[in-house]
């Protein structure tokens, strides 16, 4: 399956050498540009991209909030998958475009091979979010004063059975399917399942978005459970 990609940057340079790194892999087509979130949003609704390379601090409207518009499929017909791209590492606006709906971030100075390989991830249902980069979102979030513990998040942490309770909470420490497997002593197949229904009941479009529920609704702290 040839995976469809538009690349937003404000700086020209930038987005021509993401585009052309993209390019070459196969199995990647580049099907639009653009310069800022506003020009995002039309060029996703002419092209339909399965996934948005997108930048964070641009004019006009920044990354975070065409994200949160593409990813509630507010401009396009099937929301597009976000893959956020910075120069900062865990700034306010990542966490930000995290909680918008975007699926992962890398930082920019990223080899191409991290970079393929959080497209290909993201288009495929996952989340570009490594165990230590979600330990300290935790961390971040736990440290925010605007933060509470969300009623909305605990309702909805409560149609789980204490089985996907468990597995959330494993899921928000940033583990995989297999390690998720591995403590719990089941079949990755069955770990799999657990996920799936998780994400049905949270209403979550993946691990990212599950994670923050989680740590929402008070079912996790940075540092254990």
């Amino acid at each position: 399956m040839t995976i469809r990609v538009v690349v937003v940057d404000d700086q020209a340079l930038v987005r021509t050498g993401f585009e052309s790194i993209l390019a070459s892999e196969e199995g990647i087509e580049i099907v639009g540009s653009a310069s800022d979130g506003a020009e995002a949003l039309d060029v996703c609704a002419a092209s339909s991209p399965d996934v948005v390379v997108m930048d964070i601090r641009m004019p006009v409207m920044d990354g975070v909030e065409a994200t949160r518009r593409l990813t509630a499929g507010d401009s396009v017909g099937a929301a597009p998958r976000v893959l956020i791209l910075t120069t900062f590492d865990l700034d306010e606006l990542v966490h930000a475009a995290i909680r918008a709906g975007a699926s992962g971030f890398l930082l920019k100075d990223a080899p191409p091979e991290e970079l393929f390989s959080a497209v290909r991830v993201i288009a495929d249902g996952g989340a570009m979010l490594a165990p230590s980069v979600t330990q300290r979102l935790l961390v971040h979030f736990a440290g925010s004063s605007a933060h509470a513990t969300s009623i909305e998040a605990q309702q909805r942490v409560e149609r789980l059975t204490s089985r996907e309770r468990e597995v959330l909470e494993l899921i928000a420490q940033g583990l995989s399917n297999t390690e998720i497997g591995d403590a719990m002593f089941v079949a990755e197949t069955t770990v799999k399942t657990h996920v799936g229904r998780i994400f049905m009941k949270l209403d979550a479009r993946d691990r990212v978005q599950a994670a923050v529920v989680a740590f929402d609704a008070g079912l996790v702290v940075p540092g254990g459970r």
